[in-house]
């Protein structure tokens, strides 16, 4: 029997099993490059308008940081900076995909269930690759036939296409990696993640050195460096495919190496007793999510601060444009441009916060699937006990986030424009005022673990919704009617000064309401579903 017996079979259960979350995030990560330049194109009308835009943000060590180096002053090359940052969640999306249909599948036993069947050695990890890999491949041509369809030049447009394709390979392949060398899922991803961090960090060190080597060494500074529609690098690709084949040629070895169900690096040990903090679901709860909230707490600090240092300068960039302004305020809902700016960023931050939400709330499906919540359930824990002990979770993570963010955004603002005690309270009201609207997408996940468990993931798809309403919304114009299904279109404006809390307390309420119709569904069906 060949060691990929079964590849395709797998392939295909992937799929089947991914029928909506992979083809949402390749539409939505393939889409915003193609806003990002039809927004250029109205709002950057003159050649003089453009290079003063471009001179202004790469004046901006903030703004390079957080989206990488501008190559030229022409549509097509600033939409390839402002979609800089994407290719951070590509790989994220990529490395993530492989450990859950690897990893995931191994601690869970199903792997071990398929194995005993006919199956190859390599087919699991193979099967994950070749799914991922073919998701970013169509990313990649969707990115490049949008882009050229705005009008930029194709060869432009197909060369950061392929460097977002290229920056997903790599990171899959390191996902695979990490699914072999430690026997958790949370371990892989935490590896996973750690190098991601690492190669993010490097890439901003490069691009706002004098020298940029550091970004020459980061998976995430090679896509920039192809330079689209600025005198294309075509051998540039050829660092991420090599990079893949060494990640690959050290994974598929290791594979076969381990046992079944165990990692390379051996699993910690715990105490021989638990502490107090286990005696109850609560103290179980915040045992499965401090380590969430600790990462997102981190990184989007790291991210507030660059937001913040970024503000002042992106105002002044814009400067002089009317159409810019009006755009601006619209989407930010601020008098200033350096308003409308953090507006606009707090607003993605609470999209993000969201996500956070999700995840938590989904955690509760993964320990059912897993076998862990029916011992729990055992004992004297209630059904509505062991559930809110991960609601909160979902309810106080996206406070924790956005209030560091927005900290960390109004100190380093306050900082730029020297009135730190002013700025500071209005940023993080700002980032607070977000929390609702992201308790609402919680809630949804909630309601459709308890009612219907295995379209819990569909909350996710609710989350892309809302990106796309609130990134396409003002740009094409969209009815108001539909703007208004999502609920961060009312969440209140609070650095334009005037603005009631009426809104936020009708989405708390509604947040709320959709968490006890999931709780009373949960309390009435079977645990687990068969």
């Amino acid at each position: 029997m060949s060691t990929l017996t079964g590849t395709r079979h797998l392939a295909r259960l992937i799929l089947r099993r991914d029928r909506v979350l992979l083809p949402l995030w390749v539409l939505v990560l393939a889409v915003l490059p193609m806003t990002y330049a039809t927004s250029f194109f109205e709002l950057f009308p003159t050649a003089a308008e453009r290079a003063a835009y471009a001179a202004g943000t790469a004046r901006n060590p903030s703004i390079v940081a957080l989206l990488g180096p501008v190559y030229g002053e022409s549509v097509g090359a600033l939409t390839a900076q402002r979609g800089g940052f994407l290719l951070v969640i590509v790989a994220l999306a990529s490395l993530l995909t492989v450990i859950r249909h690897t990893r995931v599948e191994e601690e869970a036993g199903r792997r071990e269930l398929l194995g005993g069947g006919v199956l190859g050695r390599h087919a699991g990890l193979t099967a994950a690759l070749l799914v991922t890999y073919a998701a970013d491949l169509l990313l990649g041509l969707l990115t490049a036939a949008g882009l050229a369809s705005t009008g930029l030049p194709a060869a432009g447009s197909y060369a950061y296409g392929l460097g977002a394709a290229l920056t997903g390979v790599v990171f899959a392949t390191l996902g695979g990696l990490a699914a072999q060398l430690t026997e958790t899922a949370g371990g892989a991803r935490g590896i996973g993640i750690a190098v991601l961090g690492a190669s993010f960090a490097l890439r901003m060190v490069g691009d706002t050195a004098s020298n940029d080597w550091p970004s020459w060494l980061s998976p995430l500074g090679w896509a920039p460096r192809i330079r689209p529609y600025e005198g294309e690098r075509w051998w540039v690709p050829a660092l991420p495919l090599v990079a893949s084949a060494l990640l690959a040629a050290v994974a598929y070895p290791v594979s076969v190496r381990r046992d079944l169900g165990a990692g390379v690096l051996p699993p910690r040990l715990g105490p021989a007793t638990a502490g107090r903090g286990l005696a109850g679901p609560f103290g179980l709860a915040w045992r499965l999510h401090r380590g969430q909230i600790l990462w997102w707490s981190v990184g989007f600090g790291l991210l507030g601060l660059i937001l913040g240092g970024a503000a002042e300068a992106a105002g002044r960039s814009v400067e002089g444009n009317p159409q810019l302004e009006q755009i601006m305020a619209r989407i930010g809902g601020a008098s200033g441009l350096a308003d409308a700016y953090l507006g606009a960023t707090l607003s993605l931050a609470g999209l993000a916060a969201a996500g956070y939400g999700i995840q938590a709330a989904l955690r509760m499906r993964a320990e059912e699937s897993a076998g862990h919540a029916e011992p729990v359930l055992a004992t004297g824990t209630h059904r509505s006990t062991w559930l809110l002990s991960h609601v909160v979770f979902a309810l106080v993570g996206p406070v924790v986030v956005l209030a560091v963010t927005g900290l960390a955004t109004g100190l380093t603002y306050g900082l730029s424009v020297q009135d730190v005690p002013r700025e500071l309270p209005r940023m993080l009201g700002a980032g607070l005022a977000q929390v609702p609207a992201a308790w609402v997408l919680a809630g949804i996940a909630v309601l459709l673990y308890g009612l219907l468990p295995r379209l819990a993931g569909v909350a996710w798809a609710v989350l892309a919704v809302c990106v796309l309403l609130g990134q396409l919304g003002a740009v094409l114009e969209l009815d108001q009617w539909l703007l208004d299904l999502s609920p961060f279109t009312h969440t209140p404006q609070v650095l334009r000064g005037t603005w009631s809390v009426t809104p936020l307390w009708a989405l708390a309420a509604l947040a709320l309401a959709l968490a006890a119709a999931g709780l009373t569904a949960f309390r009435r069906r079977d645990v687990p579903v068969t």
